[in-house]
């Protein structure tokens, strides 16, 4: 916690940043509002303890200027018995708590630590309904996770930027998670948006913010995203998706450490340490002029690779067993568990959509399961890349398929020597087809974003015959 102590008086300054450092919290100190205001400037606070009466500029004008130039740090009123009703005015302009002289060095860092406690609280709850993400851990036996697991802890503990890279399911929030989790910031907010599931036009106020009136429809102040992280981590997922003229406001932020939100007139300053990830060949985006160079390179101080599925097949039954024991807890299925063989199907399958697609059809093989009792033939996968059924429709049911016709996101046998890319149309081909063209099914049944989808599509050039 980093606390601004704003007082006259230089002994008593001096004596709370005594008793503030004594609890393990750091502190600056300012002799009036307009030092403190010039401090919460330059740089983040966590809260600010200010005295009501101050010859320059008091505590309840200080209090009106952070709200003016949109500064979010609670405040602790210190103030004298007899401005006990200057102190309640201050609480209804935005103070957060007050305090009467005198009062014991326990009574101000409780009140502190509840104001940030409440602060920290209201940023998670606003941030978790404006994004999404996954909670699951990092499960992994395999060489290539056990590797990424020492990556990553080695990496939690520095507070640099990090760039994960890896194919689309693979799993790399979760490692964005765990870097947080082992990090000094984990007690702060994780906060996760997915570059590529945002609209352009609404993109650079998610991100930083807007005052009231800044655009058509901007009826109030609304906070950004890297105000809401705080001190915490904020995790930028599909960066390559960020459109050149955000790069540069995101380039800014990273150099200078502070955000203006759209319409406003103050520079605010940020501390969220910024991981970000990409399933993007994103060094062929900056030789190709798509992405920054200069950017590329503050996100890239730290790079993780995470291994796709088919790289660590010996992970699926671990994996399977932890997402099912989670699913069956979501579904009210909590004995659900694995008959002979379907462990085995799992296995010997790819996952083109990997762990978000072995996820997918975990959740539809216990939708059709009898008694939570998962068999081969419940689960959506060729066995042995064979074509023994076909993928679910629309209607829940298993569709008849041509001899020799295999599951949506399947991969035919004499394809297996095939590049990544053959693979991913084969797959996607075949999830179009199995959905009638519907790219946001097909997209579901692969475990992947629609703007991924499109993405793809266009690339390969299957947008005929296809539709939203």
């Amino acid at each position: 916690m980093r606390v601004l102590i704003v007082d006259d008086e230089r002994n008593i300054r001096e004596s709370l940043r005594r008793l503030l450092s004594f609890e393990g919290i750091d502190s600056e100190t300012a002799s009036d509002g307009r030092e403190a205001l010039e401090a919460l400037a330059a740089e983040a606070f966590d809260a600010v303890v200010t005295d009501l009466k101050m010859p320059v500029m008091g505590g309840q004008e200080l209090i009106e200027r952070m709200i003016e130039r949109g500064i979010r740090c609670p405040v602790v009123m210190i103030s004298a018995l007899g401005e006990i009703g200057d102190a309640v005015r201050a609480l209804k302009s935005g103070a957060a708590d007050y305090l009467l002289k005198p009062f014991e060095p326990d009574e101000l860092v409780l009140k502190l630590r509840a104001a940030v406690s409440s602060r920290r609280l209201e940023n998670l709850l606003e941030a978790g309904r404006r994004t999404s993400g996954s909670a699951s851990g990092f499960v992994g036996r395999s060489e290539a996770a056990l590797s990424l697991r020492r990556a990553i802890d080695k990496v939690a503990g520095a507070d640099t930027t990090v760039l994960i890279s890896g194919e689309s399911g693979s799993g790399k929030e979760v490692v964005a998670r765990e870097i947080h989790a082992g990090s000094p910031r984990s007690a702060e907010p994780f906060v996760a948006v997915n570059i590529g599931g945002v609209n352009e036009s609404l993109m650079e106020s998610e991100l930083f913010g807007h005052e009231k009136g800044a655009f058509t429809g901007a009826d109030g102040r609304k906070v950004g995203l890297f105000e809401l992280a705080g001190s915490g981590t904020l995790f930028l997922d599909e960066i390559g998706e960020m459109p050149s003229r955000l790069q540069v406001k995101l380039l800014r932020v990273l150099q200078e450490r502070r955000v203006r939100r759209l319409g406003g007139a103050a520079d605010i300053p940020v501390s969220a340490r910024i991981l970000s990830a990409t399933n993007r060949d994103i060094e062929a985006a900056v030789r190709e002029g798509r992405f920054r160079e200069d950017l590329y390179y503050r996100l890239n101080v730290v790079r993780l690779a995470v291994p796709p599925l088919r790289e660590r097949r010996e992970d699926i039954p671990l994996l399977a067993g932890f997402l099912l024991e989670r699913l069956g807890a979501r579904m009210g299925k909590g004995a659900a568990a694995f008959a002979e063989g379907a462990l085995e199907a799992l296995s010997s399958y790819p996952f083109p959509g990997n762990v978000r697609e072995l996820e997918n059809v975990l959740e539809r093989a216990l939708i059709y399961a009898e008694g939570g009792l998962i068999t081969a033939s419940d689960l959506d996968v060729p066995r042995d890349y064979g074509a023994a059924r076909g993928p679910r429709g629309p209607g829940g049911r298993a569709d008849a398929k041509p001899a020799g016709a295999t599951p949506a996101g399947a991969v035919p046998a004499d394809a297996r020597q095939a590049s990544l890319e053959e693979l991913e149309r084969e797959a996607i081909e075949r999830a179009l087809a199995a959905w009638g063209g519907n790219r946001t099914k097909a997209a579901e049944a692969l475990g992947i974003s629609r703007r991924t989808m499109l993405y793809r599509i266009k690339r390969y050039g299957l947008d005929r015959g296809t539709s939203p």
